[in-house]
This record gives structure tokens, C-alpha cells and sequence, in this order.
């Protein structure tokens, strides 16, 4: 006789009744770290796998902040609550930063440490949208993007650009998808997963659009130092001053200062978003741990000669990693111009015979190449952009080229 528990899990199976939220169960897991942790899985079990696909740099976070941290956990002020918002010296020293690296001025007030980057995007989005909302987000896109924004309640818009526009939204596709329900633009520069970067000039006119027109800018800042060669990071406030009231900025220590474990990030905006966004961050987490607190105050407070040396060594990989597939048959790749990944075009390795198999996705291009060549990167499909892939540089020099040799010997045979 099945007892009460076995009951409930035939009525579960059998009778259509869902366990979870439909809020929840519509979100898809996200395919960066569904890949990375199938790499490893291969790895684990003594497979040789070269893994393209975490977005995380491979250095060790900088000597002064590990030790900031060290002594952070033997101060006893450190094991007790703090303010919901974030530490007041935090939030000052971010301030500066914003004023020394984006060029705008904000008050500590105006500003709300979060539990890492991802978190305030979503809390951002959960300011600013009510059920309806429609929020443009153009395409390739990261993955928590249109998650973050339905959950919010809002709808996801997307914008779909490609490597002959330089994965860059122009003011006239923004016009064309604005409707009356448009609330929000999310805009990314340098780019995840693309590495474009927009000039100054492409900013403003963006910004002047959203002023224009009343709707609200997120821009997510977290790569602003990892720009290559003549590229130049700008902050859309600072070019378009009169957007400050309708402008969340979104940045984070995990990238520029290699701290993506240590789960540090903030948003930064007009006071009344900011008190919302804290007293609803006061009930879903309360305050970031004081010791990563602490150890991100060292980060912005500190130089940047770290952070130049992993930008010169980024931009050197990048540089290889590009060359590299440009010249594999049927790929063809923008040169990244920012972050740290390569986002190249393989539509011409599908539909062909590789290794008596035909892909006719990146889904199933990415499943084969990691079967046959052990090398793991992310399909295009994650992204909003079927046809693409992407590749991280974040990893040793001697690691890419061999991957990437993989990938062209496994085309080639």
C-alpha cells in the first residue's frame, strides 16, 4: 500500500499540478554555467577538456585586497549586521570611483551595494518595472538579461543586431520597437557576449533618444576597464548629463578586480529608485557580507596597476584568439573590442559533414565539438543569436591555442 508521501508524488507526476511558481519554473538555467559545469563534469571524470565557457578571469584577486579581507575577518565590527544599503565607506568610495572612471558625479546616498553584478541588475529592473513594462534589450544579449526582466515583470524586447553592424543597436531600431509601454533600455558597452564597444559619439546619440522620448536607461558598466586598442570606454550620463534622472548604472568588482567569488556589485541612480531598491534588498537579503564588503572597498579605493596588467594580458589573448579562428574554414570573427570574449560567426560549419556529423544549430555544433574535440564554448542560442559562438579569453595563452587548434583540426578532417 503506498503511503501519504508516495500519494502526493503520483498526484504530482499524474494529475498536472506544478510544485513551483509558474514565475519560476519559466526561467531557463543559465546556459554559461550549464556549459562550464559540463566541461568539468568531463574534466572530473579524467576527460582532458578546454573550457571556453566561463566569463570569469583567471587570475588571482590582487594581494591588498585578499589581505583587506584577512584582517576584515578579525575585526569583530565585521560579524554583526550592517546597513541594508550597503557600508557608508563603501558607498562613499564607490562614488569617487564613479566620478573618477565614468566621469559622474553621485552621492553615497544615491548608491546600493548588491549581492554582485547579476543581483543589481534584477533589483534595478525590479525598481523600475511594473507587470507590462516593456523593456528593449538588444540581441546578443547575456543570458540573465531577459530572465532578470521577466521576473521583474516586465517584457523583454528584443533587438536583433549582427557582426555586419558591429553587434551595435542604432538609434533607429530603437525607434522602431518604442511603443507605449516602453519603460526601460537596457544598454551594455563593452559588451557581453559580443565585445563591441560603442564611441562616444553612438552613446550620446542613444542617450539624447531616451531623454527624448522619457524612457529610463540601465546601463551596465561591469567591463569599463577591459577595452582593447583605440577603444574607449564613455558612460552615458556623463556624455548626456540630463539622463541622470532616468539612468541606473550597474557595475560590480567581479571583472576589472577578478573578485567574481567574492559577489560584490551596486547600482547607482536617482535617490527614490535607490531607497526602493534598498528597502526591498532589506527584506530579500539585507546586507552584503562584511568581509567582501570590505575586501571590494580595498578594490575601488585602491589603483588600477592590477587591473592594467590583466587588461594588457587580456588584450593579447583576444589578439591570438581572433587570428586564430579567423582562420578556421567557414568561421569569421569580429575583432573584440572590449570584455573578454570572441563572438564569431560559424553559420559556415553547419549543414556540412564534420566528423560523419551534421550540425544543423550551434546548439548541436557545440555538443559535437565538445564530444569529439573536447572543447567547450557557448552556442549563439544562449545569446538571442543562433548562428554565433562564444569564446572566452579569460584563460592561459597555451589553453586557447590549443583549443581553438582542436576545433580547426576537428573542421579539417
Amino acid at each position: 500500500m503506498p503511503t501519504m508521501r508516495g500519494t502526493w508524488r503520483i498526484c504530482w507526476q499524474h494529475c498536472g499540478v506544478n510544485r513551483t511558481s509558474a514565475r519560476l519554473a519559466a526561467i531557463a538555467p543559465s546556459a554559461t554555467l550549464a556549459v562550464d559545469a559540463k566541461a568539468k563534469a568531463l574534466k572530473a571524470q579524467g576527460e582532458n577538456v578546454v573550457g571556453f565557457g566561463a566569463g570569469e578571469p583567471d587570475f588571482p584577486t590582487p594581494a591588498h585586497i585578499v589581505e583587506a579581507a584577512v584582517e576584515a575577518c578579525r575585526d569583530p565590527r565585521n560579524h554583526r549586521y550592517t546597513p541594508a544599503g550597503g557600508l557608508p565607506e563603501l558607498r562613499e568610495a564607490i562614488a569617487a570611483k564613479t566620478l573618477r572612471d565614468s566621469g559622474v558625479t553621485i552621492g553615497a546616498d544615491q548608491v546600493l551595494v548588491t549581492n554582485g553584478g547579476k543581483h543589481a541588475v534584477y533589483t534595478a529592473f525590479a525598481a523600475l518595472c511594473d507587470p507590462g513594462d516593456e523593456v528593449i534589450c538588444p540581441a546578443p544579449y547575456w543570458t540573465t538579461y531577459p530572465e532578470a526582466i521577466t521576473l521583474a515583470g516586465g517584457v523583454p524586447v528584443i533587438i536583433d543586431t549582427d557582426d555586419v553592424s558591429g553587434f551595435k543597436v542604432t538609434v533607429e531600431q530603437l525607434d522602431a520597437a518604442r511603443t507605449a509601454r516602453t519603460k526601460v533600455l537596457l544598454f551594455v558597452s563593452p559588451d557581453n557576449p559580443s565585445g563591441a564597444v560603442y564611441t562616444p559619439d553612438e552613446i550620446a546619440a542613444i542617450g539624447r533618444w531616451a531623454v527624448e522620448h522619457g524612457v529610463w536607461v540601465i546601463t551596465d558598466e561591469i567591463y569599463e576597464h577591459l577595452v582593447f586598442g583605440d577603444n574607449v570606454f564613455a558612460s552615458m550620463p556623463a556624455l548626456v548629463p540630463e539622463i541622470a534622472d532616468q539612468c541606473i548604472i550597474v557595475n560590480g568588482v567581479a571583472k576589472t578586480y577578478a573578485m567574481t567569488g567574492w559577489r560584490v556589485g551596486w547600482m547607482a541612480g536617482p535617490l527614490d529608485v535607490i531607497k526602493a531598491a534598498t528597502n526591498f534588498q532589506s527584506h530579500a537579503t539585507s546586507n552584503v557580507s562584511n568581509v567582501s564588503q570590505r575586501a571590494a572597498l580595498a578594490a575601488v579605493a585602491g589603483g588600477l596597476d592590477d587591473v592594467f596588467m590583466m587588461r594588457e594580458a587580456f588584450a593579447r589573448r583576444g589578439a591570438m584568439m581572433h587570428r586564430m579562428l579567423s582562420e578556421i574554414p567557414g568561421v569569421t570573427c569580429l575583432e573584440p573590442q572590449g570584455a573578454f570574449y570572441c563572438f564569431p560567426n560559424v553559420t559556415g560549419l553547419l549543414g556540412r559533414p564534420i566528423a560523419g556529423t551534421v550540425a544543423g544549430s550551434t546548439l548541436e555544433l557545440a555538443d559535437l565539438v565538445l564530444s569529439e574535440a573536447k572543447v567547450a564554448f557557448v552556442p549563439g542560442e544562449a545569446f538571442g543569436a543562433p548562428g554565433y559562438a562564444r569564446f572566452s579569453f579569460a584563460m592561459g595563452d597555451d589553453d586557447i591555442a590549443e583549443g581553438i587548434r582542436r576545433i580547426a583540426d576537428l573542421v579539417s578532417r
